[in-house]
Protein backbone atom coordinates (compact mmCIF):
# COMPACT_ATOMS: atom_id res chain seq x y z
CA UNK A 1 0.00 0.00 0.00
CA UNK A 2 1.37 3.54 -0.78
CA UNK A 3 1.96 5.61 2.40
CA UNK A 4 4.28 8.20 3.84
CA UNK A 5 7.44 6.44 4.66
CA UNK A 6 8.99 9.45 5.86
CA UNK A 7 8.76 12.98 6.35
CA UNK A 8 12.00 15.64 6.90
CA UNK A 9 12.44 19.37 6.98
CA UNK A 10 15.61 21.66 6.86
CA UNK A 11 15.34 24.03 9.57
CA UNK A 12 18.65 26.12 8.51
CA UNK A 13 18.97 26.21 4.71
CA UNK A 14 21.70 23.75 3.37
CA UNK A 15 22.31 22.17 6.60
CA UNK A 16 21.08 18.84 8.32
CA UNK A 17 17.56 17.39 8.28
CA UNK A 18 15.44 16.51 10.89
CA UNK A 19 12.98 13.42 10.63
CA UNK A 20 9.15 14.41 12.13
CA UNK A 21 6.61 11.98 12.63
CA UNK A 22 4.35 14.63 11.91
CA UNK A 23 4.62 17.83 10.03
CA UNK A 24 2.28 20.63 9.49
CA UNK A 25 2.04 23.56 6.87
CA UNK A 26 3.02 26.94 6.79
CA UNK A 27 0.54 29.50 5.18
CA UNK A 28 2.93 29.90 2.36
CA UNK A 29 2.33 26.02 1.79
CA UNK A 30 6.00 24.39 2.75
CA UNK A 31 6.42 22.14 5.47
CA UNK A 32 6.69 23.83 8.74
CA UNK A 33 10.66 24.36 9.93
CA UNK A 34 11.42 23.53 6.51
CA UNK A 35 14.29 25.71 5.44
CA UNK A 36 12.76 28.38 8.20
CA UNK A 37 16.35 29.59 8.64
CA UNK A 38 19.14 30.69 6.15
CA UNK A 39 22.42 31.98 6.87
CA UNK A 40 22.92 35.05 4.66
CA UNK A 41 26.09 36.96 4.00
CA UNK A 42 26.13 41.44 3.93
CA UNK A 43 25.37 41.10 0.18
CA UNK A 44 22.24 39.10 0.94
CA UNK A 45 23.36 35.73 -1.09
CA UNK A 46 22.46 32.61 1.28
CA UNK A 47 25.22 30.17 2.27
CA UNK A 48 24.41 26.40 1.29
CA UNK A 49 25.98 23.72 -0.53
CA UNK A 50 25.84 24.98 -4.18
CA UNK A 51 27.78 27.99 -3.06
CA UNK A 52 30.50 26.31 -0.32
CA UNK A 53 31.00 22.87 0.12
CA UNK A 54 32.31 23.93 3.53
CA UNK A 55 28.95 23.42 4.79
CA UNK A 56 29.29 19.48 4.71
CA UNK A 57 32.16 20.17 7.78
CA UNK A 58 29.04 21.07 9.83
CA UNK A 59 27.01 18.22 11.93
CA UNK A 60 23.31 19.71 13.11
CA UNK A 61 20.83 18.83 14.90
CA UNK A 62 17.42 21.09 16.11
CA UNK A 63 15.01 20.95 18.65
CA UNK A 64 11.77 22.38 17.34
CA UNK A 65 10.12 22.60 20.82
CA UNK A 66 12.87 24.56 22.01
CA UNK A 67 14.24 26.25 18.76
CA UNK A 68 17.05 24.90 19.92
CA UNK A 69 20.39 24.16 17.27
CA UNK A 70 23.15 22.03 18.43
CA UNK A 71 25.80 22.21 15.88
CA UNK A 72 29.80 20.71 15.59
CA UNK A 73 32.64 21.30 12.78
CA UNK A 74 34.98 18.44 11.74
CA UNK A 75 37.33 20.01 13.94
CA UNK A 76 35.19 18.89 17.09
CA UNK A 77 34.05 22.66 17.80
CA UNK A 78 30.80 21.79 19.46
CA UNK A 79 28.19 24.83 20.20
CA UNK A 80 24.63 24.65 21.34
CA UNK A 81 22.03 27.88 20.51
CA UNK A 82 18.52 28.94 21.57
CA UNK A 83 17.56 30.45 18.12
CA UNK A 84 14.70 32.42 19.89
CA UNK A 85 17.56 33.99 22.42
CA UNK A 86 21.08 33.65 21.60
CA UNK A 87 20.49 34.16 17.27
CA UNK A 88 23.35 37.02 17.47
CA UNK A 89 25.57 34.60 19.56
CA UNK A 90 25.03 31.85 16.44
CA UNK A 91 25.73 34.46 13.67
CA UNK A 92 28.68 35.32 15.16
CA UNK A 93 29.81 31.75 15.55
CA UNK A 94 29.26 30.78 11.83
CA UNK A 95 30.92 34.02 10.88
CA UNK A 96 33.97 32.77 12.69
CA UNK A 97 32.86 29.27 10.59
CA UNK A 98 32.58 30.96 7.19
CA UNK A 99 34.79 33.64 7.35
CA UNK A 100 32.34 36.24 6.78
CA UNK A 101 29.86 39.09 7.83
CA UNK A 102 26.64 36.87 8.20
CA UNK A 103 22.94 37.05 10.14
CA UNK A 104 20.80 34.49 10.37
CA UNK A 105 17.02 35.34 8.94
CA UNK A 106 14.16 33.40 9.66
CA UNK A 107 11.10 33.38 7.50
CA UNK A 108 8.29 31.26 9.06
CA UNK A 109 5.39 32.24 6.71
CA UNK A 110 7.22 30.37 3.76
CA UNK A 111 10.75 29.50 4.61
CA UNK A 112 14.03 30.02 2.34
CA UNK A 113 13.02 27.47 0.02
CA UNK A 114 14.77 27.96 -3.67
CA UNK A 115 11.26 28.32 -5.32
CA UNK A 116 9.34 30.30 -4.07
CA UNK A 117 6.28 29.87 -5.26
CA UNK A 118 6.18 26.40 -4.91
CA UNK A 119 5.48 23.86 -1.99
CA UNK A 120 7.37 20.56 -0.65
CA UNK A 121 9.45 18.49 -2.48
CA UNK A 122 8.56 14.34 -2.89
CA UNK A 123 10.29 11.14 -3.94
CA UNK A 124 10.24 7.63 -3.34
CA UNK A 125 11.77 4.90 -1.33
CA UNK A 126 12.23 2.85 -4.27
CA UNK A 127 13.32 5.78 -6.57
CA UNK A 128 16.21 6.07 -4.01
CA UNK A 129 17.23 2.85 -3.87
CA UNK A 130 17.40 2.58 -7.18
CA UNK A 131 19.54 5.69 -7.37
CA UNK A 132 21.92 4.14 -4.42
CA UNK A 133 22.36 1.06 -7.52
CA UNK A 134 23.61 2.83 -9.75
CA UNK A 135 26.81 3.91 -7.68
CA UNK A 136 29.28 1.40 -6.23
CA UNK A 137 28.99 2.05 -2.31
CA UNK A 138 26.48 4.12 -2.08
CA UNK A 139 23.67 3.57 0.42
CA UNK A 140 19.90 4.66 0.50
CA UNK A 141 20.92 7.17 3.25
CA UNK A 142 23.26 8.65 1.62
CA UNK A 143 21.44 9.21 -1.75
CA UNK A 144 18.06 10.60 0.31
CA UNK A 145 20.69 13.08 2.46
CA UNK A 146 21.64 14.13 -1.64
CA UNK A 147 18.65 14.38 -2.79
CA UNK A 148 17.00 16.36 0.53
CA UNK A 149 13.60 15.55 -0.46
CA UNK A 150 10.65 16.54 2.58
CA UNK A 151 8.00 13.74 1.68
CA UNK A 152 9.50 9.98 1.29
CA UNK A 153 6.71 7.90 -0.37
CA UNK A 154 6.61 3.91 0.14
CA UNK A 155 4.84 1.07 -1.46
CA UNK A 156 5.34 2.02 -5.01
CA UNK A 157 7.21 2.00 -7.37
CA UNK A 158 10.80 3.83 -8.50
CA UNK A 159 9.82 6.86 -10.44
CA UNK A 160 6.77 7.42 -8.77
CA UNK A 161 6.93 10.98 -8.61
CA UNK A 162 7.61 11.50 -11.84
CA UNK A 163 3.52 10.59 -13.59
CA UNK A 164 2.61 13.88 -11.45
CA UNK A 165 3.50 16.66 -13.87
CA UNK A 166 3.29 17.04 -17.41
CA UNK A 167 -0.20 17.18 -19.55
CA UNK A 168 -3.15 15.55 -17.57
CA UNK A 169 -1.02 14.75 -14.39
CA UNK A 170 -2.98 13.55 -11.54
CA UNK A 171 -2.13 14.45 -8.52
CA UNK A 172 -2.16 12.61 -5.29
CA UNK A 173 -3.91 12.71 -1.90
CA UNK A 174 -1.55 11.29 1.54
CA UNK A 175 -3.83 11.56 4.07
CA UNK A 176 -5.81 14.79 3.91
CA UNK A 177 -3.36 16.73 2.09
CA UNK A 178 -3.69 16.77 -1.62
CA UNK A 179 -0.36 17.20 -4.05
CA UNK A 180 -0.26 18.95 -7.07
CA UNK A 181 2.89 18.12 -9.19
CA UNK A 182 4.46 21.68 -10.41
CA UNK A 183 7.87 20.54 -11.85
CA UNK A 184 10.42 17.88 -11.72
CA UNK A 185 13.81 18.87 -9.69
CA UNK A 186 16.65 19.46 -11.41
CA UNK A 187 19.57 18.94 -9.77
CA UNK A 188 22.64 21.19 -8.89
CA UNK A 189 26.17 20.35 -7.71
CA UNK A 190 25.29 18.89 -3.92
CA UNK A 191 24.05 15.75 -4.76
CA UNK A 192 27.59 14.54 -6.23
CA UNK A 193 29.22 15.54 -2.78
CA UNK A 194 29.34 12.80 -0.23
CA UNK A 195 26.60 14.45 2.89
CA UNK A 196 29.14 13.80 5.29
CA UNK A 197 33.10 14.90 3.98
CA UNK A 198 31.51 17.08 1.05
CA UNK A 199 33.85 14.77 -1.31
CA UNK A 200 32.87 14.58 -4.75
CA UNK A 201 31.69 11.28 -6.56
CA UNK A 202 33.77 10.98 -9.77
CA UNK A 203 31.51 11.16 -12.79
CA UNK A 204 28.45 11.53 -10.86
CA UNK A 205 26.60 13.33 -13.28
CA UNK A 206 27.45 11.76 -16.23
CA UNK A 207 26.65 8.28 -15.24
CA UNK A 208 23.52 9.55 -13.36
CA UNK A 209 22.22 10.92 -16.99
CA UNK A 210 22.73 8.01 -18.69
CA UNK A 211 21.39 5.57 -16.11
CA UNK A 212 18.19 7.91 -15.59
CA UNK A 213 17.79 7.88 -19.33
CA UNK A 214 18.03 4.10 -19.45
CA UNK A 215 15.08 4.30 -17.02
CA UNK A 216 12.87 7.01 -17.22
CA UNK A 217 9.40 5.30 -17.15
CA UNK A 218 7.33 4.87 -20.24
CA UNK A 219 4.33 6.60 -18.71
CA UNK A 220 6.42 9.87 -17.67
CA UNK A 221 5.76 12.86 -19.92
CA UNK A 222 9.24 13.52 -21.44
CA UNK A 223 7.82 16.84 -22.39
CA UNK A 224 7.53 17.99 -18.86
CA UNK A 225 11.42 17.32 -18.22
CA UNK A 226 13.80 19.56 -19.83
CA UNK A 227 16.52 17.01 -19.00
CA UNK A 228 17.90 14.34 -17.35
CA UNK A 229 19.81 15.47 -14.72
CA UNK A 230 15.91 15.97 -12.66
CA UNK A 231 15.29 14.12 -9.48
CA UNK A 232 12.20 14.57 -7.03
CA UNK A 233 8.89 16.26 -7.58
CA UNK A 234 8.19 19.86 -6.63
CA UNK A 235 4.88 19.77 -5.49
CA UNK A 236 2.02 22.50 -4.65
CA UNK A 237 -0.78 21.60 -1.40
CA UNK A 238 -3.18 23.85 -2.59
CA UNK A 239 -4.32 26.55 0.24
CA UNK A 240 -7.39 24.68 1.39
CA UNK A 241 -5.76 21.79 2.52
CA UNK A 242 -2.72 23.87 4.49
CA UNK A 243 -4.67 23.08 7.94
CA UNK A 244 -3.85 19.74 7.80
CA UNK A 245 -1.39 17.83 8.95
CA UNK A 246 0.43 15.06 7.56
CA UNK A 247 1.76 11.88 9.46
CA UNK A 248 4.05 9.11 8.64
CA UNK A 249 2.55 5.91 8.04
CA UNK A 250 -0.41 7.98 5.95
CA UNK A 251 -1.81 6.19 3.25
CA UNK A 252 -1.84 7.75 -0.59
CA UNK A 253 -4.06 7.71 -2.80
CA UNK A 254 -3.48 8.84 -6.59
CA UNK A 255 -6.48 11.25 -7.85
CA UNK A 256 -7.17 13.10 -10.91
CA UNK A 257 -7.15 17.25 -10.59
Amino acid sequence: MARVDRLRAYPIKGLDGIDLERAEFVAGGTLAFDREFALVDASGDVINGKRTPRVHDLETEFEPERETLSVETDGGDRRRFDLETEREAAEDWFGDVFDLELTLERDRSLGFVDRREMGPSVISTATLETVAGWFDGLTVESVRRRMRANVEIGGVEPFWEDRFVGSGAPSFVAGDVRFDGVTPCGRCVVPKRDPDTGEALPEFQRRFVEKRRETFPEWADGDAFDHYYTLMLIADVPEQYRDHGLEVGDSVEIVEK
